[in-house]
């Protein structure tokens, strides 16, 4: 095992065997890329949603989460997002890890099997004590909305 390095044991679902398992692809790279393991080609139209399957399951360990996010080219080239943006896969959850992407651009968007479609990131998770209280400590912000420190209050 790498310095640093947290063991994250995956297994390919049956449909995705011939599927490369996510890698880094640089050394300063936060996150791996996910691939398509659509068993023929998706179309998802403009406006539309779809749920895409990447063929993996893994088993985060205890005080991780694995965060899915989407990949900037995509993005910026096609419109290709995707919703609940990052997705969290729990220390607890087996299941198949599934993509919802969303078509924000303004053509189809052909998705191939092996096609990259999202980055997951594992990142460390605290747990929060929720305490009850009659009154928050003050800030100079207060109780300021969206936009308060953004120079053009009440604008």
């Amino acid at each position: 095992m790498k310095k640093n390095a947290v063991q994250l044991p995956v297994q390919k679902a049956e449909h995705a065997q011939d599927l490369e398992i996510p890698r880094y692809m640089t050394a300063g790279a936060s996150g791996m890329d996910l691939c398509a393991a659509v068993e023929d080609v998706k179309t998802i139209m403009p406006g539309e949603i779809d749920l895409v399957p990447s063929g993996l399951m893994v088993a985060v360990p205890a005080g991780y989460e694995l965060q899915i996010r989407p990949r900037s080219g995509l993005a910026a080239k096609q419109g290709i997002g995707i919703l609940n943006s990052p997705g969290t896969i729990d220390s607890d959850y087996r299941g198949e890890i599934k993509v919802i992407i969303i078509n924000l651009g303004h053509e189809p968007y052909r998705i191939n099997r092996h096609d990259r479609i999202a980055q997951m990131v594992l990142c460390p998770v605290l747990r929060a004590e929720l305490l009850e209280t009659d009154q928050l400590p003050a800030t100079e912000r207060s109780d300021g909305g969206f936009g308060h420190t953004g120079g053009q209050q009440g604008k």
